[in-house]
């Protein structure tokens, strides 16, 4: 298998891949998520072709979704209105996939996730995606909705999705709301999910290979 892949990625075009962080909060610990999880990818991504392009949700201002049409007609039938709108839409269509970084709040997906893919469709329907998600216990439910919500949208989900948790949950949770800082307990409790985070890697390069079509998705 992995001698297949090695001459799949030899024959890979020059592929964009958008880092995305999706917190929006103040103080916010999806940046050093990010920050964390970029090296590892980017070092998974280094013998082939495979760009790796930080992108931060909050950087688009992004409100309530406030469109008078569908993100479904555009382009080929209707046109955003807003500026932030078009910002958002030609950033996430110029890569052809995508590393999410979702929070998980009070067990579910955060609402400026949600948000900000309810903006969108064609811009990345068909292309593939990893789900890093994090939050007291990893969030996994966050990364579950997520997955279901993106896969219902036609994108094409890496089955393995890193889930980082935090090593004292409660006893940092001051630190991580207050500060946006995480802690070197958690740190080293995130590296032993690195093996992880490579298995989704391999999986989006094997994935940047096949049709953007959302056939070619795994089955769950």
């Amino acid at each position: 298998m992995e001698t297949i892949l090695k001459i799949l990625i030899t024959k890979m075009a020059s592929k964009s891949v958008a880092l995305i962080t999706m917190s929006l909060r103040p103080a916010r610990i999806g940046v050093n998520v990010a920050a964390f999880v970029q090296p590892i990818f980017q070092k998974a991504f280094s013998a082939a072709d495979v760009k790796l392009t930080p992108v931060d949700l909050r950087d688009f201002n992004l409100p309530i979704f406030n469109e008078n049409v569908a993100p479904a007609m555009v382009p080929a039938f209707a046109q955003f209105e807003h500026e932030h709108s078009k910002a958002w839409s030609a950033e996430i269509a110029k890569h052809d996939g995508y590393i999410i970084v979702i929070p998980e709040y009070n067990f579910g997906l955060a609402g400026g996730t949600k948000n900000a893919i309810d903006y969108l469709l064609n811009e990345w329907k068909g292309k593939p995606v990893v789900i890093v998600s994090y939050g007291a216990h990893g969030g996994s439910k966050a990364s579950q909705q997520a997955k279901e919500i993106l896969g219902g949208l036609g994108l094409r989900i890496a089955e393995t999705r890193p889930q980082l948790a935090f090593a004292d949950p409660m006893g940092e949770m001051g630190v991580i709301l207050a500060e946006g800082k995480v802690t070197e307990a958690s740190r080293a409790k995130w590296e032993g999910q690195t093996d992880k985070i490579v298995k989704a890697a391999d999986e989006l390069k094997e994935l940047l290979l096949q049709p953007n079509d959302p056939a070619n998705a795994p089955k769950a």
